[in-house]
């Protein structure tokens, strides 16, 4: 199973969209997936005392997470970095076996030209702290806005072929690290 987490909690977020885009990339392989949408996330975790004592509402967050083979991060880029919820989501993980020898890729989007490379190699770094296996064929995508028609799918064949052969590449490369254990 891949887990997609759609690292924002903002309402309507574009972030949304391209993880239901990368879902159904996935679920076309045949591949069962699990969303992670951060607006999810039970007001509770916010508790100062979450940090000790996990609410049970955030258990299927955490679980999914324990039990996905590979996770896909589709990360916005907020003012240069990534968003809090999503580091706030990644803090309140199990540590260390939610990340420990876990493939992870990385969808980055964002309205400037950069689609949030920033954010992501922040991510890296905070995933590579955590021994994940990072798969290195990223994607960004730069002006996300225009990019998108109304009904939240990409206007451009190539932008979705780019985000198959990353689904591909990343699907061979957790399929190899299974095969290595």
């Amino acid at each position: 199973m891949i887990a997609i987490i759609s690292g924002t909690n903002r309402t309507g977020s574009t972030t949304r969209k391209v993880a239901a885009e990368l879902q159904r990339i996935y679920e076309a392989r045949e591949v069962p997936v699990v969303m992670l949408d951060l607006l999810e996330l039970p007001p509770q975790i916010f508790d100062p005392g979450a940090y000790s004592h996990k609410p049970e509402s955030f258990r299927r967050f955490s679980d999914a997470v324990l039990q996905a083979a590979g996770l896909v991060v589709v990360c916005p880029e907020y003012n240069g970095g990534m968003p809090g919820a999503l580091k706030y989501f990644i803090d309140m993980l199990e540590f260390p076996e939610s990340f420990e020898q876990r493939p992870v890729c990385f969808v980055g989007l964002a309205s400037g030209p950069w689609g949030a490379l920033r954010p992501v190699e922040q991510l890296q770094g905070v995933f590579g702290f955590r021994n994940a296996y990072i798969y290195p064929k990223r994607v960004f995508l730069p002006g996300i806005s225009r990019q998108l028609d109304d009904s939240g799918r990409f206007k451009d064949e190539e932008t979705v072929a780019r985000l198959e052969r990353q689904a591909d590449g990343f699907l061979d490369f957790v399929a190899r690290l299974e095969e290595s254990e």
